[in-house]
């Protein structure tokens, strides 16, 4: 188990999200970048959708109350052992001993980290989901954040099994390209996030999507778990009636337009209902890299067909499959090396 020794920024409890409830006004929530939390769930053996630990560009300071195993996933967020000034890459199961300390020096690209623990993270589930839902105050731990005090228990104790793994494929972890050392470089390219239409064209000018799909987008600093704020030209509507609409459902990775013409890119967090019209929307499979994106960050968009966008979603669900298939079981020495000095 691991105390909270320093929360970090925002680090969460969260799963693949709850379903079955946008009616009464309760959105998915989970993890953001749900293919970083099942490739740290896979890594230990754990069903897809077990609760881990979302950390987000800061990430908290944690000491192992005794012997146990985590797993890591998503950005380099810098995860290293204090006392041995040791780095731990995503993408890796490691055995840490009582008494260590896990910290995150941060400084890499890409927006947030997933750490699991063997079984599960052991919270209660409300709405069948641990998933923390902040808005909504329950979920995870209270519905809160970590705090410095905390404790995060694994549903199976005593689970050393997997220390020493490593993920086969180490080019499909990160949207972001690997210096020498594994550490990931800061975004200079943009990266691309292909979309489908939105349902609301006749709300917006014949050029909106051409100019959506013709900038280099900002992440803004006011973005957060509901949404990517997105900085750029103005994406200008058919009159100035046409920026709102009656409120209906809204889905993730739809891009919202405003009156003031700069999308917003929504994201695991994002309300049930809205009333700005919807000029794309992201697809499923490019949901990782909207995650990943921190603040300042540059993006694109790209079209694409709702045939593609399914293809690639059954692409991307069966490399991890795959991936997960050629997970090995570490050899007793692997162990060993794995463990805290």
């Amino acid at each position: 188990m691991l105390e909270v020794v320093s929360p970090g920024l925002l680090s969460t409890v969260q799963d693949a999200g709850r379903t079955g409830y946008a009616d009464l006004g309760v959105p998915s929530a989970g993890a953001c970048d749900p293919h970083a939390l099942a490739v740290a769930n896979l890594l230990l053996d754990n069903p897809l959708d077990a609760p881990a630990l979302e950390i987000t560009i800061a990430g908290p300071e944690l000491r192992a109350a005794g012997t146990c195993v985590i797993a890591l996933a998503g950005a380099d967020l810098g995860a290293y052992l204090v006392e041995a000034e040791r780095p731990l890459a995503p993408g890796g199961a490691y055995l840490l001993r009582g008494g260590v300390t896990l910290a995150f020096a941060g400084g890499a690209p890409g927006a947030r980290a997933y750490l699991a623990l063997p079984g599960g993270l052991a919270v209660p589930r409300v709405l069948g989901s641990a998933a923390t839902y902040l808005a909504g105050g329950f979920g995870g731990l209270d519905g809160r954040p970590l705090r410095a005090g905390d404790v995060l228990r694994p549903v199976d104790v005593d689970d050393f099994h997997a220390a020493g793994r490593r993920w086969p494929a180490p080019s499909l972890l990160s949207p972001f390209p690997l210096r020498e050392g594994g550490r990931g470089v800061r975004p200079v390219a943009p990266l691309t996030v292909r979309v489908v239409p939105g349902p609301h064209a006749g709300h917006f000018a014949p050029d909106a999507l051409d100019t959506l799909l013709a900038a280099t987008w900002e992440v803004g600093p006011q973005s957060d778990r509901m949404g990517l704020r997105l900085r750029g030209p103005v994406l200008a509507h058919s009159a100035p009636a046409h920026a709102e609409l009656v409120s209906q459902g809204i889905v993730w990775g739809a891009l919202q337009v405003p009156a003031d013409g700069q999308p917003i890119a929504l994201l695991a967090d994002h309300q049930t209902v809205g009333g700005y019209p919807v000029l794309a929307v992201a697809i499923r499979a490019d949901w990782p890299l909207l995650a990943q994106l921190p603040p300042g960050a540059p993006v694109r968009f790209a079209l694409t067909t709702i045939a593609e966008a399914q293809a690639a979603h059954r692409a991307q669900q069966a490399a991890l499959r795959t991936e997960a298939a050629r997970l090995q079981r570490p050899d007793l020495w692997d162990r060993l090396l794995a463990g805290a000095e």
